[in-house]
């Protein structure tokens, strides 16, 4: 619905436009009270996925004003609700035990009640078992608002200096190796970029995976994002997959980005940039194999500039 334009004042206007009048500005957040009541739904709430200071304004009005909050682990919730010096009932709704408290909060929301719904870190729904609710709160015709805010997913993809147009979300991949490898086949040729989440005890398995089956794409490891020890490692999948083969016990959350499948047509100059990146860390004939799967170019055509560069590092 279009906003009346104001008369009779001689205040000036707060939004000037170089193509038009727009209407009124809306007021500047910093003036906007904070709501003491909430309308009855259930709030898909956002936290810090580290830096507590990434909560928003909204999310902080919906926690202080809900009559409970539903989350993944109390105890993860507890400590920034007393960061923030805000004290509310809390419940648990994690994959344990969604079956059973789900039809509980349900009830509670069709007396009226207002629920705001958190994950232990980031956007709620996002590898959790949210969905299951929000979707049958809305077959219920309950209210249902999204809060946005932190998301590893979103932080990772604007770090790895990859195409971001166009991306999957693949969540975690299976703990097991041939289950893993089946599941990037799938994925293989998606034109897109690549998002997981892993287990710090199967990255470096889990890279080795990925670089024998999507080939050596470009990619990149974010671990403990906007934590005080964030960390972004960047390069083809063979050298991270080597880099965290050797690397100490990884700890803290870990997302992956990876790149895109290259271009069919795949010029030397490709060819080259893979090869040199492959080469230091397998034989020539494995480097070769994983170059023109990952190109899709003529093997004969790589294995020829494999031996040129190879012949080059020699002299």
């Amino acid at each position: 619905m279009r906003m009346k334009r104001r008369t009779g004042s001689s205040k000036p206007a707060s939004v000037v436009s170089l193509k038009g009048d727009l209407g009124p500005a809306e007021p500047s957040p910093a003036t906007l009270p904070s709501p003491s009541v909430l309308a009855s739904g259930l709030y898909v709430t956002a936290t810090p996925i580290g830096h507590a200071r990434d909560i928003t304004l909204r999310a902080l009005d919906v926690i202080k004003n809900c009559d409970l909050i539903a989350a993944e682990d109390t105890r993860v919730t507890a400590k920034l609700l007393a960061i923030y010096g805000i004290a509310k009932p809390l419940t648990a709704y994690n994959d344990h035990n969604a079956a059973k408290e789900r039809p509980r909060l349900l009830a509670r929301l069709k007396k009226g009640e207002r629920i705001a719904l958190v994950s232990d870190a980031g956007t709620p729904l996002v590898s959790d078992p949210g969905f299951k609710l929000v979707r049958e709160a809305i077959a219920e015709g309950i209210h249902v608002e999204a809060i946005p805010g932190a998301s590893a997913l979103l932080t990772a993809l604007v770090l790895a200096g990859l195409p971001s147009d166009r991306f999957l979300f693949a969540g975690f991949l299976a703990p097991r190796s041939g289950e893993r490898r089946n599941q990037l086949a799938e994925l293989k040729a998606i034109p897109a970029s690549l998002v997981f989440f892993e287990s710090p005890n199967r990255l470096g398995e889990s890279l080795a995976d990925m670089a024998a089956v999507l080939g050596a794409r470009t990619a990149s490891v974010g671990r403990e994002l906007t934590k005080l020890h964030e960390e972004v490692r960047r390069g083809s999948l063979p050298e991270l997959a080597s880099l965290y083969a050797n690397e100490a016990a990884v700890r803290g959350e870990i997302t992956i980005v990876v790149g895109p499948p290259p271009d069919k047509e795949a010029d030397t100059a490709q060819i080259d940039s893979l090869l040199q990146q492959a080469l230091p860390f397998m034989p020539l004939r494995a480097a070769t194999d994983l170059v023109a799967e990952a190109l899709a170019a003529p093997r004969r055509l790589v294995y020829a500039r494999a031996l040129d560069l190879k012949a080059d590092a020699d002299v």
